[in-house]
């Protein structure tokens, strides 16, 4: 399993490009207090007596270099949390090897007259039908799978033509329609692939799912 570093995620790049990284911060908020306590230092030895600093003055130093304080602290927490979040998106990642994972994709694969693959509505359906084809792009079957909800669903193919022959086994690919009364749903074509390795880069992490690619974390739409 070849499972790098989360030091490359995006976010945290973004982040250090925006606020710089926590030791900086702490760094510019250390230079920003010595140089407001030499400020006033220097403001209340030489005030005129018979005019002295305004307090409304002094208040709202003192309420700047507290927001300064602030900043750096609220930076220093948001580092944490984002180390935190590739932590467990690295892990929660590499639990995924071995497990099969519907993925976007047409891809059918035909074994031991079984075939399992899934399909995306972007809204409820009342009839959904599959069309599979073979490598010459022919029509080997025609499924109702009848209506279905909103979201991913997985279906099986025992292999059967329309014929009523056995098809022989390999990779056909599949496509859907979907009808909600009148109307036509969108639909995705969704394959099944086992999640072979997890690999992060300056993308972020990806799963490689055998010969079908890789894929991002939020193109699993359903795990097995």
């Amino acid at each position: 399993m070849a499972v790098n570093s989360a030091t490359d995620n995006p976010a945290s790049a973004i982040y250090a490009s925006l606020n710089g990284t926590a030791s900086t911060g702490t760094s510019q908020l250390t230079d920003s207090q010595n140089r407001f306590l030499t400020l006033l230092t220097t403001q209340l030895k030489n005030q005129d007596p018979l005019n002295p600093m305004d307090n409304a003055e002094m208040t709202s130093q003192l309420a700047q270099i507290n927001m300064v304080d602030g900043i750096s602290k609220l930076n220093t927490t948001m580092q944490t949390m984002l180390s935190n979040i590739s932590g467990s998106q690295t892990m929660q990642a590499a639990s995924l090897v071995g497990h099969g994972v519907l993925v976007p994709g047409p891809v059918l694969e035909l074994s031991k007259s079984q075939a399992i693959g899934g399909y995306e509505l972007a809204g409820p359906a009342d009839a959904v039908t599959a069309t599979i084809k073979d490598a010459n792009g022919l029509v080997v079957r025609t499924l109702d799978l009848g209506a279905a909800a909103a979201g991913t669903q997985a279906f099986s193919w025992d292999g059967t033509s329309d014929s009523g022959a056995i098809a022989a086994d390999g990779k056909y690919t599949v496509s859907f329609a979907a009808t909600q009364g009148k109307n036509k749903v969108d639909v995705t074509a969704l394959t099944l692939g086992v999640v072979s390795s997890v690999t992060s880069g300056s993308t972020g992490l990806s799963l490689n799912v055998g010969q079908l690619g890789s894929f991002a974390m939020n193109d699993v739409k359903q795990i097995f």
